[in-house]
């Protein structure tokens, strides 16, 4: 692929190429390992490791540590119990369901060196969600805890507990002998089920080369430190978002601290207690760090950085946050579960302060803005659907043709959904999801854009945007919102805060005060759940 700017139709600036419509990288191209040759996710991250004595995993509840040569070791171990005593085989499929542990990484890197496709899933999910997704990818085992695994249909193997003195002689015996499973880069990995926002709950198959791709940007652009950098995930691992950081922060050699469960004040004692360097969150944890009171005591004056993903942010809760932390970077990435990960991200300091973009399209991967009514690809500044090609690109949705040929287009190209723009220095936008657009009077009314405003509003904790069915119109944006306790916010305050800043299609038409907004584990609104509870009989 020429990922190059050296093409003189390509402007330097943005990496738009005006012959062929097309975004460039305007990063420094990987050279990745060939195609051909067998390697797995796991294999390819501990070969960037460069320290094997520094500590590379924290459980933040009992401060147990775990250096890279122990966790190596542990990988090698567990890899082989998993081979001799459960007699697993490259690409048979094993279901995960544990909430976040140290333990959590160690199964996944055991797992992708032998081959075994990993399926990862919400510990929270309902019986009926589990089944559906067990359904899709026909697992042989499952891996659980002694607190989840009551919700699980009998498999082929009995399920392995992680909380059980069992799995912790598995992760340390070293009489039991590894046979090397030769894993091919285009053999899946892991299917990862997309968040399901907008409807059924899709398999997305994503290969040995997807991670490795992503996780060699990262190696490119990593910054020498005297000492390796102290990371809190409070993400899910089960998620993609939190899957890659983990291969990132084995690739960079970052200390990883892990937090079973999502509490703010924690997390906020974490970054205390080990000093931690950076964050990464969910939008929800910075809206929260930016507006509460609930930072005020606890010393993070070690924090560096604070990276945000999974849904868009505003500029004002962005400025707000600058505000209060003037010191800690606060910065954004862009990726689906489809994209394996990061497609777009801030590297350097620089990108880090382009405030309200979600960086830059990493290396080896192009991209374009396409007129949905059109198809034609449009140029900097302008607004369209988003889509992608590169290494990164998943293999498709598992059992789903349909939703695979609407989402992978011909040329290798994926269609995102996500209405954004990239800018002539080519940083992506993201206004919102075209699939969530409110349609008033013929007008498009981007749910996002409203959400940001309300966010703004100093009596304002949290807000949702979703389309209300209306003869006339056809749909009027309604607003959720959730105020500070104490608050006296009317609805015609809300109404009026935000018809003072936007043109008059865009203006709030109904308010309802709740306690609080669904999100998914990511920190997307579930606009969905919203229209189910409020909005009784409505087919939206």
């Amino acid at each position: 692929m020429d990922n190059s700017s050296s093409s003189s139709s390509v402007d330097p600036n943005s990496g738009f190429s005006s012959k062929t419509k097309t975004f460039h990288s305007l990063r420094p191209p990987l050279l990745l390992p060939p195609i051909s040759s067998p390697l797995s996710a796991a294999s390819f991250t501990l070969s960037l490791q460069h320290s094997t004595e520094a500590t590379a995993f924290i459980d933040s509840s009992t401060g147990r540590r775990i250096s890279f040569s122990d966790f190596q070791q542990r990988v090698v171990s567990l890899a082989s119990s998993i081979q001799n005593t459960l007699r697993l085989s490259k690409n048979d499929v094993a279901f995960v369901l544990s909430p976040n542990s140290t333990h959590i990484p160690i199964l996944y890197f055991s797992l992708l060196s032998l081959g075994v496709v990993i399926s990862p899933a919400n510990p929270l999910s309902t019986e009926s969600e589990l089944l559906r997704q067990i359904k899709l990818t026909k697992p042989v085992i499952a891996f659980a805890t002694s607190r989840n695994f009551q919700k699980l249909p009998k498999l082929k193997h009995p399920t392995v507990l992680i909380d059980s003195p069992e799995f912790e002689l598995m992760m340390t015996n070293t009489e039991l002998k590894f046979e090397t499973v030769e894993v091919n880069q285009s053999d899946l990995a892991a299917i990862m089920y997309s968040s399901g926002t907008t409807g059924e709950v899709k398999g997305v198959k994503l290969t040995h080369r997807n991670f490795i791709a992503s996780t060699a940007n990262y190696h490119a652009q990593r910054r020498e430190r005297d000492s390796p950098a102290v990371m809190l995930y409070t993400v899910p691992l089960f998620h993609v978002f939190g899957f890659h950081y983990i291969l990132k922060s084995e690739a960079v050699t970052e200390t990883v601290v892990v937090m079973e469960k999502f509490d703010l004040k924690k997390m906020l004692k974490t970054v205390e207690d080990f000093r931690l360097t950076q964050l990464v969150v969910a939008p929800p944890v910075v809206v929260a760090m930016a507006k509460g009171s609930v930072t005020h005591g606890y010393d993070l004056s070690s924090l560096e950085a604070v990276g945000s993903g999974g849904a868009s942010l505003g500029k004002d809760v962005m400025q707000a946050f600058a505000d209060k932390f003037p010191k800690i970077i606060l910065f954004q990435g862009y990726g689906l579960t489809e994209t394996s990960g990061a497609a777009f991200r801030a590297a350097t300091a620089e990108e880090m302060l382009r405030r309200g973009s979600v960086g830059r399209l990493v290396a080896n991967t192009e991209a374009k803005i396409v007129d949905p009514d059109t198809g034609i690809g449009l140029p900097p500044g302008e607004q369209g659907e988003l889509w992608i090609k590169g290494p990164i690109i998943m293999q498709g949705y598992i059992g789903d043709p349909k939703n695979t040929s609407e989402t992978l287009m011909p040329g290798g190209w994926l269609r995102t959904g996500d209405l954004c723009y990239i800018d002539h220095h080519g940083y992506l936008f993201v206004v919102d999801r075209l699939k969530e657009l409110i349609k008033y009077k013929g007008y498009q009314v981007a749910p996002a854009e409203l959400e940001q405003l309300l966010q703004s509003h100093p009596e304002i904790v949290d807000a949702a945007v979703i389309p209300y069915p209306d003869e006339e119109a056809g749909q009027l944006p309604m607003a959720f919102v959730v105020r500070r306790p104490q608050s006296t916010l009317d609805k015609e305050q809300v109404i009026d805060f935000i018809s003072k800043q936007v043109a008059p299609y865009k203006k709030i038409r109904r308010v309802a005060f709740v306690s609080s907004i669904p999100k998914s584990s990511s920190g997307k609104i579930l606009r969905k759940e919203l229209k189910r509870i409020h909005l009784p009989g409505s087919k939206l």
